[in-house]
């Protein structure tokens, strides 16, 4: 009886210290796992807003030990410890973050909107503290003596320039509202997010008859087969809003009236006058980015964003935009008149539409250039392509990745990788995470678990990058093949990760991705490429029954067709990015209804009524959820960066070494540790031209 008490006595111990165990909030303490990975497994949400408020009152407390120095200002005690403060906060608001786009749930999104004023407040109360900023301004004033160091002086100048951005001049009033405005600005973009996501994930055409199927490969039939038994709908096929399921059912379905339900179903997302309408939010948004630019001293949102990028103004962006805007209107024209023919000429009684658009663009390719996207995509399987991008990587930087077992993962479907350097030590930690999910919002995106930086110990502290993409799941007869489209996807997104792990700089809000948003686009954007280069294709398209390389008639097809339908792709990128400047360079908001804008505007600057913005506002996440409000230019701009950066390669060779190396050390380890053009010219030896990226487009002569 006495043995029996003790092993219940033992039991309830265990299971005391078992509870007690669990219920350790992970993110105060050390992670206790490899490579410093946060323990997604141990990760609840409710660990959230304690460690959140934990480390906010940590970053007060940091603030106040800087304003109550008794030294002078200078660099060290004050702008340094400014840039090493709030790591707490950093921590696990950088999970939560990454969470809340890659997988997300009921209780994360209610936690979103609980500490989106809480966040905003307290970097507000930073920004505005007046102490604080009277010791960064003394700092500034005196910065010709402390001998300061390229980065050092970049960070001062960035620090003191991001809070008078932050509102520290303006006078109590003023600061208020400001504050008023951040707050509210920070749950209409989070709720405009989940607006698009939820329509996104709401949507589905049922197709019970097969002869609707007409037209669809076999891999894209599988795979709506399998979403409509998710569904209970055995012997049916579902398509959804996910773009590795409609952008391939515009493309090939025959029939006409379904491609245009779909189609008007994706285009009309955020507008349908029900709880996730975005069009309230749009005007809203509009209205205080103006006042809040007003309160700081610019004349629009745009001028107070471009101020500060390498655009520098409305004008400068306007004048790239409309370089290529007239020529790919021209060639869209042209495009169209050649699509209208192939309609007329197999009797259609009807005028080229949006949602025809991409169905008869793949029978032109196939009538031109003998071209198909199911003829490339079994040479593109996605562990082939991966496997390219990581021998492109070794080729230039002599970097390797090796394959991690049995560390936390926050999805079964994310894989990771250790990044050895060319000495075989440790760069960093990769997380690939590839096909749609309902908890996860659309597009691709490269991110950071944590950042590379110098700590005050004189640690270099390496990154943990995640890379996540929406492209097409594996069936059960096929593994996930991608387009050639997808394939530029994970080359580019695989550009922002090297961004982020090769970084080798001092100060944590200077390294990785933190440099202008006109700039961050040129690492992703030039290992685009490499993707299509015949030399390069040789070394990772294979078939993915046979092994065999891709045939060098397949290259030349692809090379004689790499100009195809850049009317088309260049027009609906560039409407949307003179739509961006539209809703943000207004000096006075004037519009009442969004829709009525929308079309005025696109209207006014000749949008031809055959294509369709790439993104119409309600559903326009870049700029109402995500960072690039006044910035969807930047991939514009940055291409006319990578396309004249990717002619060294050209010239040198394009795995040359030399060329690499300097591209690596003056563009991928510096982040923004220096201004972007003195990094490029650093790099190029001149100023960018804009002529590769018209040659590279087919709008100028070779």
């Amino acid at each position: 009886m006495k043995q029996v008490f003790i092993f219940f006595t033992l039991l309830v111990m265990a299971s005391i210290s078992s509870n007690a165990q669990s219920n350790i909030n992970p993110f105060l303490t050390e992670y206790n796992t490899p490579y410093g990975i946060p323990p997604f497994g141990s990760i609840q949400p409710e660990h959230f807003v304690p460690a959140i408020k934990k480390g906010m009152l940590e970053h007060n407390n940091e603030i106040a030990e800087i304003i109550n120095n008794n030294a002078i200002p200078d660099f060290n005690n004050t702008i340094a410890k400014l840039d090493y403060s709030g790591s707490l906060l950093r921590k696990v608001t950088m999970v939560f973050h990454n969470l809340n786009s890659s997988n997300t749930n009921p209780k994360i999104q209610a936690i979103a909107k609980e500490i989106a004023p809480l966040l905003s407040a307290h970097y507000d109360k930073i920004n505005l503290n007046e102490q604080l900023f009277k010791r960064v301004k003394t700092v500034y004033n005196n910065r010709d003596i402390y001998n300061l160091n390229r980065e050092q002086v970049r960070l001062l100048d960035e620090t003191y320039k991001g809070f008078v951005r932050g509102g520290a001049n303006l006078d109590q009033e003023s600061k208020k509202r400001f504050s008023e405005i951040n707050s509210r600005l920070s749950l209409l973009t989070l709720q405009f997010g989940e607006n698009v996501l939820k329509e996104t994930n709401e949507y589905k055409l049922f197709i019970s008859n097969k002869e609707d199927l007409a037209g669809l490969p076999k891999n894209l039939i599988d795979q709506a087969a399998e979403t409509a038994t998710k569904e209970g709908k055995e012997g049916q096929w579902v398509f959804t809003l996910h773009n590795p399921s409609v952008m391939p059912f515009l493309q090939y379905a025959e029939n006409r009236r379904l491609r245009e339900a779909i189609y008007n179903a994706y285009v009309s997302r955020g507008n349908h006058n029900n709880q996730y309408d975005n069009k309230k939010i749009i005007s809203e948004i509009a209205t205080l980015r103006l006042e809040k630019a007003k309160l700081l001293g610019y004349d629009s949102h745009a001028s107070f964003v471009l101020s500060n990028n390498m655009a520098k103004n409305a004008a400068n962006v306007d004048k790239l935009l409309q370089q290529l805007w007239t020529p790919a209107v021209s060639r869209a024209k042209d495009e169209a008149r050649e699509l209208q023919a192939i309609i007329d000429r197999e009797g259609g009684d009807f005028n080229l539409q949006p949602w025809d658009w991409r169905f008869y663009t793949e029978k032109l390719r196939k009538e031109k250039y003998d071209l198909s996207d199911e003829e490339l995509k079994p040479y593109f399987s996605l562990e082939n392509v991966k496997k390219g991008i990581f021998t492109v990587a070794n080729n230039l930087y002599g970097i390797t990745f090796k394959t991690l077992s049995d560390i936390p993962l926050y999805h079964p479907d994310a894989t990771a990788y250790e990044v050895l350097d060319t000495d075989g030590s440790h760069l960093g930690i990769l997380l690939m995470d590839f096909h749609p999910r309902e908890s996860k919002k659309g597009g691709a995106w490269m991110s950071s678990y944590r950042k590379q930086f110098i700590n005050e110990n004189g640690n270099n502290i390496r990154p943990i990058i995640t890379m996540v993409c929406n492209f097409s799941k594996p069936t059960a007869t096929e593994p996930a093949l991608l387009t050639f489209d997808e394939t530029s996807t994970l080359f580019h997104e695989f550009g922002h990760a090297l961004h982020g792990l090769l970084s080798n700089s001092t100060y944590y809000s200077l390294t990785g991705t933190s440099v202008p948003r006109d700039f961050v686009e040129l690492p992703s954007q030039i290992m685009e490429n490499w993707a299509a280069e015949p030399e390069v294709l040789k070394l990772y398209a294979r078939h993915y029954l046979t092994g065999k390389t891709i045939p060098d008639e397949l290259i030349y097809k692809l090379q004689n067709a790499k100009v195809f339908n850049q009317g088309f792709e260049t027009v609906e990128y560039l409407a949307a990015a003179f739509l961006d400047m539209g809703y943000h360079d207004l000096k006075e908001i004037t519009f009442t209804d969004v829709l009525n804008y929308e079309t005025s505007f696109l209207d006014s600057i000749g949008l031809i009524p055959e294509i369709t913005s790439r993104y119409r506002s309600t559903y326009f996440n870049h700029i109402f959820s995500g960072g690039y409000s006044s910035g969807y230019y930047s991939y514009i701009w940055a291409a006319v960066l990578d396309s004249d950066a990717f002619e060294a390669f050209r010239e040198n060779g394009l795995f040359d070494k030399a060329t690499a190396t300097s591209f690596r050390k003056n563009i991928l380890e510096r982040g923004g540790s220096e201004d972007p053009m003195v990094l490029y010219n650093k790099f190029r030896g001149k100023d960018p031209d804009i002529k590769p990226l018209l040659k590279k487009r087919g709008f100028a002569a070779d």
